[in-house]
Parts: C-alpha cells; structure tokens; sequence
C-alpha cells in the first residue's frame, strides 16, 4: 500500500522490517515470477492497488478472469487477521476498500471495446506483424500510398483487403509508377489477412479508435484508474493479442514525450502470464517489446511481467527489469533445478540468506524481492512477505461489471462502432459503377449489332420514301433526322439512334389498328393532331409492313391533301353562291 507521508509504497514485510518501492524508481520496470499458486496474482493486486492510490493510472491484462473483484472492498475474516498479525506481525486496523476499475475488451463483450484503425497501425507494423517477407512489405507500402493518394481511408480489415484486391486487379497500370505486383505476394497477403480475419481481426480494426490518452485518468479523490483488459478470450487467438500489443506499445512510444526522472511514473503497465507473450510471438513483437522496454522508460512508463520462471522472459528484455519479486519454484526435474539456481543468482547476494534454499521453500504470498533504491541499486536480495490486498479476492458479478462499463463516461465514446465510407465503400461503389458501365456497352454493342442486322436498314427506309413520287427531302445530318414532305405538307419523320430507329407519320387511324394488330409498339402521337403516330424499330417490324406505312402515309397524306382542296373549292363556290342571291 502507498504511505503518502513516506512517499513510498509498502510492498512487503520480512523480519528486518518493512520494504518499500520507491515510486521514482517504478519506471524501472519489474517481474513477479512464481509457480502456479505462489501467490504472483496477489502481488499483482497489490502493486496495482498501490499505484492507484499514488494517483498512477494502471492497465493490466486480466488473463484468467480473477481480478475483476479489484472493484470491490476486500472482506475481512478470521484467517485474514492471522495472516496480519502471526506473519507479517503487524498489529493495525485493515481498511479494506474497492478501486476505480475501467473495463476493457477487444471483442467488446465485458468491457469498453478497443479499436484502432487500419491507418494508424501503418503498413510497417502490419507487415512485421504479419511476418510479410520483403518483397511482400514492399507491396503493403504501395497498398498504402495508393489509398493515400487516391483519398482512400483504410479503417478496417474490409478496407485493407479491398485495397489490396484493387492493387492486385490494377497491377499493370500501376507497375510503370510503383513497381512490379505479383499476384504470388498479392494472394500471400490476403492470405495472412484472412489469419488475422479469423482471430478477430475485423473486431480489432474499426472506429472509433482507441485514444491512448483516455487510459491516463484519476478518479474524483485522486486514484489511478485501473484500466482492466478481458483477456480470457483474447488469448486463445495469439495472433490478435500480438496485434492488439504490438499497437499498443508503438502507440505509446510513439505519443509520450520524454519526461527524464519523475518523483513516480505518468503509468504502469502490468502483462500477466508473459510467458504466452513471448512463446510464439513473432520476431517483429519480440523486437518491439524490447525496444519498448528499453526507451519507455525515459517516457515515465513503468511495465512489469508476471510469469512463472524468469526465463520466460528473453534475456535482452529481463536485463532491464530492476524491481524483482520471486515467488517459490518448484525442482522436480534437473531442467526445474537448474532454472531454480539461474533465479537465485539472477540476485544481488545477502550473506545473511541462502537464495537457492530460500525459492524452494518459499511459501504462498512469500517472496525473494529485490527493489532499486533511490540511487537505482538493486537491494539485496530479501525474504519476506507481500502485504495483503485491500481489495475483493475474487471476481466480480457479472452485474456489478455491467454497471461499471455502463456508468464509465467513456462508454458513450466506444460503445458504438462507427462505419464511415472508407477505402470499402467507395471501392465497391467504383466496381458497381464499372460494372453498370460495362454492362451498358455490352448492351450498346448488342445494340448495334442487331441494327446492323435489321432489315430494312435507316438509310435503305429513307431511300424508298424518297423514291416516291412528288417527295420533297429535309435532313439533319447532326441529329440523324430526315423529314419528308408532299409539297409543303409534312407527313413522315425517320431519325436515326445508336440502338434504333424511329419513325412519326401521317396514318389513317382505321388503319392503324389493323397495323397494331400485327405490331403493338406503333403507338398515338400525343403533340401532333389525331392522325400523326409513331413507332421504335429495334427490329421487331418486317420490311413488308413498313413499306405498307410508308406508302399509306403517302396515300393518305395525298388524300388529306385532295380533300382539303375540295373543302375550300366548295367553301369558295358556296360563298360565290350567296353574294349573286
């Protein structure tokens, strides 16, 4: 726990007294090492809970479900004080309480979710996440400048494998610019997509992304937020959690500045069970971990593993842990005995303390811990007992962690994934709209090879109407009309289209409906007079109708002719009639 007058956190108590953190010396990272039920998780709660009351935000992977309780007040019992007073030999009143827990899930199930985006990940880390060879990270930087030159945002994995189909399906085009896509490298990334896809990649990617900065919180009095990521499931996809690290520890390199010596650390970063880190994680995690590791500390970040021997943790990385705490190893085996002995030595010696002795009796909650002092020395190596947590043994009601995800002033913020129109959308959209295009030229050249087809021919019509007798001849050539007139009376119109040709003429409607009986698509010409009708010829009419058409309009264009003629002439001559009266 946190001594505010001492500035110091106490972290444990063996028979020379109390042993403190100093909190300027935090950042210098640690590891809580242990077999299974030595009490690691306990430590863990209590490292936590300390730096909570310091006011240092927190975040740690809750592996197996079992510190979610750290919400709760933990609950006193007669075991509890005997533990007090026989073996840390304290004699104090316990105040047990809960701490400020913000819940956190990258499925979002029993947390807030966390996202990033395709374009904050960038193509280097996916690449090196991924394990692309150098040909194919080429390629995922060309996927990149592409989206970014075409205004493509790449926010999820459906974005990513759109644009890495779009590079692939337009490789030739973009070769003279870019360079050589193959589509060997183009199918391996989709392939390594699809891994990822299938761990939960496309939950993972998104919006709204996560900003790191909301991880740096206190609550009203004061405490660090304890920011709390469900892991349970996370961690049967290594995949995705190598994803969801890799990011994590870029992001945080890359937003913090440099801060030099604080009087306690800006954040604490806790990674349970580190040994499934580092087992079967990919040269590109590793080498990040370690870079990180090494830099962040100048940052103000403290990071500490839990895990169950420290060799687990690679050599470059446990060579900058200075804060150790060892919990009991079991030597069953030569192979256990002889990583017995490499932790023992891995202590600066006490010639008061035989370590080697000392880890194979080490019972729970029982530690060998050495702590930097405030030159940032490493103590020598000490025995004793962790304090206990102030916090609930246990888990937490599901309930109880809903209405904590519920009343976060970030749940608001996450809760809701947001699909905007990204690199997906608009290239969909540009397939749909090629698609609609090509569709319309195969029907465009249907079109016209049918016209080519059709009999009779524009030009063989229009060179019967003007073979008849006393037709005069109107053409536009821009608009592919021709307007045929018998003296000054138009009676036939034929225009010519890419896909057609229509006609206007001057019929007797009796008529008509015999026609129409044998072609329905002749249809009333509504803005000319009774007697004007039109039709489409897309080769559904024989020639022997049309030349009927033709000659009839002729006809009866002659006739109307005559008969108005006559109206006038007997008009005239009954007019005549009436003056001589």
């Amino acid at each position: 726990m946190y001594i505010p007058k001492l500035h110091k956190v106490w972290l444990c108590q063996g028979n020379e007294g109390s042993i403190h953190l100093t909190p300027k010396m935090a950042n210098r990272h640690g590891l809580i090492a242990g077999a299974t039920g030595t009490g690691k998780t306990v430590t863990l709660k209590v490292l936590a809970e300390s730096f909570s009351e310091m006011g240092v935000p927190v975040f740690l992977a809750d592996i197996k479900g079992d510190v979610s309780g750290m919400c709760l007040p933990g609950e006193d019992s007669e075991g509890f004080q005997k533990r007090i007073r026989n073996k840390l030999g304290l004699e104090i009143d316990w105040k047990f309480e809960g701490y400020p827990i913000r819940f956190w899930d990258v499925y979002g199930k029993k947390g807030h979710p966390v996202r990033t985006t395709i374009s904050e990940m960038g193509p280097e880390l996916l690449s090196r996440l991924l394990e692309l060879n150098d040909t194919q990270t080429g390629i995922m930087n060309i996927i990149f400048r592409v989206a970014d030159e075409q205004g493509l945002l790449l926010l999820d994995l459906k974005d990513l494998r759109s644009m890495v189909q779009y590079v692939g399906e337009n490789a030739a085009a973009l070769k003279t610019k870019y360079g050589n896509v193959s589509a060997q490298s183009v199918g391996a990334i989709q392939r390594a997509l699809l891994r990822l896809e299938d761990q939960g990649g496309n939950i993972f990617f998104g919006e709204p992304a996560l900003e790191i900065k909301d991880w740096f919180a206190q609550d009203e009095k004061g405490y660090g937020i304890i920011n709390m990521l469900h892991c349970t499931e996370l961690f049967q996809r290594p995949l995705l959690y190598s994803t969801f690290l890799l990011w994590m520890l870029s992001e945080l390199y890359e937003t913090m500045p440099e801060a030099g010596d604080l009087e306690k650390p800006k954040m604490v970063f806790f990674f349970d069970e580190a040994h499934l880190i580092f087992k079967d994680a990919p040269r590109s995690l590793l080498d990040k971990v370690e870079q990180i590791v090494r830099l962040i500390r100048s940052k103000g970040i403290g990071i500490y593993f839990i895990t169950q021997l420290p060799s687990d943790i690679p050599d470059s990385v446990l060579s900058q842990l200075g804060n150790k705490l060892q919990h009991a190893l079991r030597a069953y085996t030569p192979k256990d005995q002889k990583a017995l002995k490499v932790a023992a030595q891995s202590f600066r010696p006490n010639p008061k303390l035989d370590a080697e002795a000392a880890l194979s009796e080490l019972g729970t909650g029982e530690v060998l811990v050495s702590l930097l002092d405030e030159e940032g020395i490493p103590g020598i190596v000490q025995r004793a007992y962790v304090m206990p947590p102030r916090s609930f043994l246990g888990v937490a009601e599901e309930s109880k962690r809903q209405e904590i995800i519920s009343a976060s002033p970030l749940h608001s913020k996450y809760a809701k994934t947001v699909d905007r129109e990204s690199a997906y959308e608009v290239l969909q959209k540009r397939a749909e709209q090629a698609a609609k295009e090509e569709a319309a030229r195969i029907a465009l050249e249907k079109a016209l090879k049918a016209k080519e087809e059709m009999q009779p021919s524009f030009r063989k019509l229009v060179n019967y109407v003007k073979g008849l007798e006393g037709v005069n001849t109107i053409e536009n050539e821009e608009k592919k009309q021709v307007r045929f007139l018998y003296g000054k009376k138009a009676f036939f119109v034929i225009s010519d289209t890419p896909k057609d040709y229509r006609i206007q003429f001057m019929a007797d409607p009796n008529k008509v409906v015999e026609w129409w009986n044998v072609n329905s698509e002749i249809r009333p010409r509504s803005n000319k007079r009774d007697n004007w009708f039109k039709l489409i010829n897309k080769g559904s009419f024989t020639e022997e109708l049309l030349y009927e058409i033709i000659n009839n309009s002729h006809e009866f264009t002659i006739a109307e002719l005559e008969r108005v003629a006559e109206e006038k002439r007997l008009a005239k001559e009954q007019a005549k009639a009436e003056k001589n009266k």
